[in-house]
């Protein structure tokens, strides 16, 4: 391969080849893909694709460049964490041009500054097609032959540990307080409370959040099987026994899921993308919701006293999950958006109206 040449490598040897933008290293891991047309700040940004090399099935991107480094509650704006988390980005056509009245770089310039290598000019609606059939896979990005990287699992790792937090962190607002288990939180959660006047305590996704005295529990986000998350299923137990409200958010939602006694598993390529379509039961209501996971809640296992909330309209999969009669509840989708549909920020709301 020529200096500006890039190749995506497949587990089962199918290859692209392209042309490099953003930093050359060779990298690899799960390659997934992401409906999304806008927001890749904020999905690269976003620590539930840690692991991962991220296509985009819209083709143009890098248009409207990268927005600046502004925090708020020291937080940053326009961004869902404190780095790119995706360990690659593949795309249709990079736009090396950008417009945008938020932009202060480029999408290229931005990646080499964390470090992170891109390839354009893929078919990458040939790519997200055999994705599809095949399900998702591992892969590697080299840019000579003599690049010497194999395949990683990167779902055998924890890591949830390499996102969460290190130590808590706390968000003063109003009088009632939750505990946000950080499996890989984006900032527009605590954003979301922040916003309704509730006081967030950020913790570990390890610590034993079950001794703390606050009005609720909010399991967030976060990057691969819910099953390594052993600490955090097992201090969801002992919270549940004190019925103190609890809701879930993604990840969140399938540790809820296994503390109940429930099973979850990995989906064929999961979903990623802001148009997902999900139908609450009992009503005739349907959510376009944003979402990125690649594992999912099996309802058939969910225990007498649980019941699905939210189905998946395009594949009958498990969107939520609801208690009968206790303040537990979870949604696998986000509805904080960032980017996507806000539709169902009204979960937010439902909790806060719990919390005591």
């Amino acid at each position: 391969m020529t200096d500006n040449k890039a190749k995506l490598i497949l587990e089962d040897g199918t290859e692209f080849t392209g042309k490099s933008f953003g930093y050359r290293k060779p990298t690899n891991g799960e390659v997934v893909f992401n409906t999304g047309m806008v927001g890749y700040p904020e999905t690269m940004t976003d620590p539930s694709y840690r692991g991962q090399i991220l296509v985009c099935t819209y083709p143009l991107i890098g248009n409207y460049g990268v927005p600046g480094n502004e925090k708020e509650d020291n937080l940053y704006k326009h961004f869902e964490s404190d780095e790119i988390h995706v360990r690659g980005l593949i795309v249709s056509d990079y736009s090396a041009e950008q417009d945008h009245w938020n932009s202060k770089r480029s999408l290229a310039d931005w990646m080499n500054e964390h470090k992170i290598p891109g390839i354009t000019g893929i078919d990458t609606r040939m790519l997200t097609r055999h994705l599809r059939e095949k399900g998702t896979m591992l892969g590697k990005i080299v840019f000579n032959m003599q690049d010497e990287i194999d395949f990683e699992d990167v779902n055998a790792k924890d890591l949830v540990s390499e996102v969460s937090v290190k130590e808590p962190i706390e968000y003063k607002r109003g009088k009632r307080k939750i505990v946000l288990v950080d499996c890989g939180t984006k900032n527009n959660i605590i954003r979301a409370f922040l916003g309704r006047n509730i006081s967030v305590l950020r913790v570990p996704y390890n610590y034993d959040f079950s001794k703390e005295k606050v009005n609720g529990i909010l399991i967030s986000n976060g990057p691969g099987d819910p099953k390594i998350c052993k600490s955090t299923i097992e201090h969801t137990k002992k919270t549940m026994e004190k019925n103190i409200p609890i809701l879930g958010i993604c990840l969140g939602s399938q540790i809820l899921a296994l503390a109940s006694g429930a099973n979850t598993y990995k989906l064929k390529y999961g979903h990623r993308g802001h148009n997902q379509p999900c139908n609450e039961h009992g009503t005739k209501r349907c959510y376009i919701t944003s979402q990125n996971h690649g594992y999912a809640v099996e309802s058939e296992s969910l225990p007498e006293d649980w019941r699905a909330w939210f189905t998946n309209d395009n594949d009958g999969t498990n969107e939520g999950i609801i208690h009968i009669s206790k303040p537990f509840f979870a949604a696998q989708f986000h509805p904080e958006a960032s980017p996507g549909p806000d539709d169902s920020e009204f979960i937010f709301d439902m909790f806060v109206r719990t919390l005591n």
